[in-house]
């Protein structure tokens, strides 16, 4: 047996055991699971609003064309009370929703004058409708919508904007109309505090987007309009949707029809009416002054002025501001379109108009009525040969155009005309056949009050042969005639006396005859039957004496 000792075998122990693999493991599965579910919750959008009304936590679901996108995982209030902050958790297919033009609202049970929405929310409950935007930056705040948009941004169309210095009774949801057919809706109102107007924004199909240019005139239709100006009394009233829910009307100036056509985002102004909307494609280019020495009663601002009926201009201000000391003239200031006037009146040419020359031609302006009922005037410009001699003159900045009296004046000018013709008339020879045919009709009217009288005696008498008694009585001898007369026709009837008794006398009549036809058959077979009588069949009885 060996006396050496074996040598021990030294090892280096492990720092870490293997038992610790075990929690490492469960550790990096649990924080997978945390990512992994993280992962599927998909992002979390935070949304303003100003109520959560029909909103509630773990309930309320997000869509996006009635499709679940996500859901409302929690509703606070904000910081300032001013609003609630909901946040919506995305399902995280549907992440690429999320950009900033993305709009948000609720859809709960909506009734207006314009239309009825979201009355199947009645039984589902509300939920928040999210529009995508098409294109944009991602983002995680939105501000939500508390009316919902009329169209959503993906239909495709015309998106412009009108403004106007008072809303009327244009709303969300007003039709757009386009000679009276609907072709677009407002989709939203706001107002403009800075600016001070009120600016809508409407949606066009984008079937008729191509009449819109960029002269296209829009107006308010939305209310009943009565006016009274040169061309009379004038009655428009619109559609009954538009006096319900209002409305606003579009239309292109021929002048204007070759213009671009406009594109989305433009603005328009919004008139206050059609004719408001007509007279803004007027651009005169220049003003002058008219001074009339007569009333001016009937002429206001915007009338029109005329060139042998054809408008040309209008009124532009009737003010004394122009009047000099000493003229008692009436200064009316009017504008004009010079290449209107230059083509409708021959004056002029290259695009100028000769004002001296044709002041000079005879080119004078005078008040005419347009209207006997309202009596308003408007300005009539025309070319006078026979007018008083007149120049062109300057006061200030305007150049004056040579007036001629009119109404009263022309009036007393045409009475004096018509006297004097009447003078010239044949009075005393009319007169004397006048004075022949009232002799005449004297005495036909004295046959006629003899005519006149004789029937009325006539009538005298007619009315004392009614009032007297045996005529009175003439009606009561007529119904007891008739009475009589009913009585033996009825006894002369199948049910009467006289007709019974003709019935009887008949029947002795035919027995009669029947005996006498017996009697002769027996005399002309046995005529001594006549001394012997009848012949019986057996001897005869004899009978004893009485």
């Amino acid at each position: 047996m060996s006396d050496e000792t074996p040598e021990p075998t030294i090892r280096r122990r492990r720092r870490i055991s293997s038992v610790w693999l075990v929690p490492l493991v469960a550790l990096a599965l649990a924080g997978w699971l945390i990512w992994k579910n993280r992962a599927d919750l998909g992002p979390l959008a935070t949304v303003a609003f100003e109520t959560a009304e029909g909103i509630s936590a773990g309930k309320t679901e997000v869509r996006c064309r009635s499709v679940k996108v996500g859901t409302v995982e929690n509703v606070r209030l904000a910081k300032d009370l001013g609003g609630v902050l909901v946040e919506l958790r995305i399902d995280p297919q549907y992440d690429g929703l999320l950009r900033e033009s993305s709009r948000f609202w609720v859809v709960r049970p909506r009734v207006s004058t314009s239309a009825v929405s979201g009355l199947g929310t009645l039984i589902t409950g509300a939920y928040i409708e999210l529009d995508p935007a098409e294109s944009g930056e991602m983002a995680d705040f939105f501000m939500g919508l508390e009316e919902p948009p009329v169209t959503p941004t993906n239909v495709p169309g015309l998106r412009l904007s009108l403004v106007a210095e008072e809303a009327g009774s244009l709303s969300v949801g007003s039709p757009i109309y386009y000679r009276g057919f609907e072709v677009g809706q407002v989709e939203r109102a706001t107002l403009e505090t800075n600016a001070r107007r009120v600016r809508f924004d409407i949606f066009i199909q984008e079937e008729y987007a191509s009449l819109v240019r960029t002269g296209t005139r829009f107006w308010n239709n939305s209310g009943i309009e009565v006016s009274a100006g040169t061309e009379g009394f004038k009655f428009r009233t619109p559609t009954v949707q538009a006096l319900v829910t209002g409305g606003a009307s579009f239309a292109t100036p021929a002048k204007m029809r070759d213009t671009p056509p406009a594109r989305s985002e433009t603005t328009f102004t919004l008139h206050p009416d059609e004719k408001a909307a007509i007279n803004s494609t007027f651009e005169p280019d220049r003003r002058l002054l008219l001074l009339f020495d007569q009333s001016v009663r009937g002429l206001k601002a915007e009338a029109p002025v005329e060139f042998r009926g054809i408008p040309l201009g209008r009124v532009l201000d009737i003010s004394l501001e122009q009047a000099v000391p000493g003229d008692r003239r009436i200064p009316v200031i009017i504008e004009l379109d010079s290449g209107a006037f230059r083509r409708a009146s021959a004056l002029g040419s290259d695009g100028e108009i000769d004002l001296a020359g044709a002041v000079e031609s005879g080119l004078r302006a005078r008040l005419a009525t347009a209207s006997l009922i309202t009596g308003a005037l408007y300005i009539d410009l025309d070319i006078f040969p026979d007018a008083p001699p007149a120049a062109l003159t300057q006061r200030g900045e305007y150049a004056v155009i040579p007036t001629l009296s009119s109404g009263l004046a022309q009036l007393e000018v045409r009475v004096n005309a018509i006297l004097a013709k009447i003078e010239k008339l044949p009075l005393e020879a009319s007169l004397t056949s006048f004075e022949k045919a009232a002799e005449e009709t004297a005495t036909t009217l004295a046959e006629s009050r003899n005519t006149m009288k004789e029937l009325e005696a006539t009538l005298a008498e007619v009315r004392t042969f009614m009032a007297d008694d045996s005529t009175r009585q003439i009606p009561e001898t007529l119904n007891n005639t008739l009475a009589e007369l009913q009585t033996s026709i009825e006894s002369l009837g199948p049910g009467g006396a006289v007709q019974g008794d003709l019935r009887r006398t008949l029947d002795e009549l035919r027995a009669a005859l029947r005996a006498f036809e017996s009697l002769s058959s027996t005399i002309d077979e046995k005529p001594n039957s006549l001394l012997f009588g009848r012949e019986s069949s057996g001897d005869p009885i004899p009978r004893a004496r009485r």
